[in-house]
């Protein structure tokens, strides 16, 4: 009973975080001036919004291919971890306090997927 409810949380926020992955890889690939604008305060060029997306968008596969095949979702998961580590130390370094929120709730609900899909193997 209890690891049929520990997969059931594993697939929501595993679910949820790849949609929210998806999304923000969206935002970076349309490079619309808001959006560029945010990065540039953070120290992200414009040409670095294509690769960044590229990533968001492989930890995204890789969440829902790691409900099937639970390796690669833990990779998938930390990984993703350690890409919003990077992201609020940007923040950190420039000073961006007004948008840290964002990665911060990324990184947070990160580690639940990281510890979630750990618990079910």
């Amino acid at each position: 009973m209890i690891e049929a409810a520990m997969f059931t949380a594993t697939v929501i926020v595993s679910v949820l975080l790849a949609g929210l992955l998806s999304w923000t890889a969206a935002r970076k690939l349309g490079h619309r001036p808001p959006v560029v604008e945010s990065y540039r305060r953070v120290g992200v060029p414009e040409r670095r919004l294509n690769a960044l997306a590229a990533i968001l968008l492989a930890g995204a596969a890789g969440l829902l291919v790691g409900l099937w095949w639970a390796p690669v979702g833990v990779a998938a998961a930390a990984g993703t971890v350690g890409y919003f580590l990077v992201a609020v130390g940007f923040h950190l370094r420039t000073r961006e306090l007004r948008t840290l929120p964002n990665p911060v709730a990324f990184l947070v609900l990160a580690a639940v997927a990281t510890g979630l899909r750990l618990a079910t193997l």
